[in-house]
């Protein structure tokens, strides 16, 4: 008998999804945009325009009160509950709603700044499967031992999975000492992982990142 998968109720369930890019019945391709704390799913779709894929559909969920959790991702998680476990199930259920409509993990891009970042690693390191990609801008796994520990679902891998990780080398929110544990935690699982780290960068999103993302995405078919 196969286990029985509880679904989340948390704060950011009921919370709007926002759409963008080609309609779903002409997309070859998905994205699951996740924006960070103080931002909304609005913003984290103006990238939309700037990568410049006319063949994605994308999917942004917006966090209740523009947060996904209330404390650093550097706090004891229980910390950061409901909110945490509320926003892994929001990237979840825009993936089903992708898978519903015909694009499969192995065609959907997981992308996010900050916060979103956080949660998108996060969520892949507990649901390690082949994606079209994931691209974690200024953010890292959250559970804090996740280089020594089995992952969850380790029987499911990354299976070459395009993973990329750009970061300032010294950022306020995100030490990159994470971030190198984030890179050596999916290469574990399998993925094809490629880190920048930007010297002494601000807490943003530059064209370098940019142009890797959107490398990245023209794979994807």
């Amino acid at each position: 008998m196969s286990a029985r998968v509880e679904r989340i109720e948390g704060p950011h369930q009921g919370q709007p999804l926002i759409v963008a890019g080609v309609s779903i019945g002409k997309a070859s391709a998905g994205a699951v945009m996740v924006h960070g704390r103080g931002a909304s799913a609005e913003d984290i779709l103006t990238l939309v325009p700037v990568l410049g894929q006319p063949n994605f559909h994308y999917l942004a969920p917006q966090a209740a009160g523009s947060s996904w959790y209330p404390n650093s991702f550097l706090a004891p998680m229980s910390q950061n509950e409901p909110g945490l476990s509320s926003g892994l199930q929001a990237i979840a259920d825009a993936l089903a709603r992708l898978e519903r409509d015909g694009l499969t993990a192995e065609r959907t891009l997981l992308l996010g700044f900050s916060q979103g970042a956080c949660l998108i690693s996060e969520y892949a390191y507990r649901n390690p499967r082949r994606y079209g990609g994931i691209a974690a801008l200024s953010g890292a796994v959250i559970t804090p031992d996740a280089d020594t520990r089995t992952a969850p679902n380790v029987r499911q891998e990354l299976a070459g999975t395009p993973v990329f990780l750009g970061c300032s080398d010294f950022d306020l929110h995100v030490p990159k000492e994470r971030v190198e544990q984030t890179a050596r935690v999916f290469r574990a699982l399998g993925g094809k992982v490629e880190m920048r780290l930007y010297p002494n960068l601000p807490h943003t999103v530059i064209e370098d990142e940019l142009k890797a993302v959107r490398e990245m995405m023209s794979l994807i078919k």
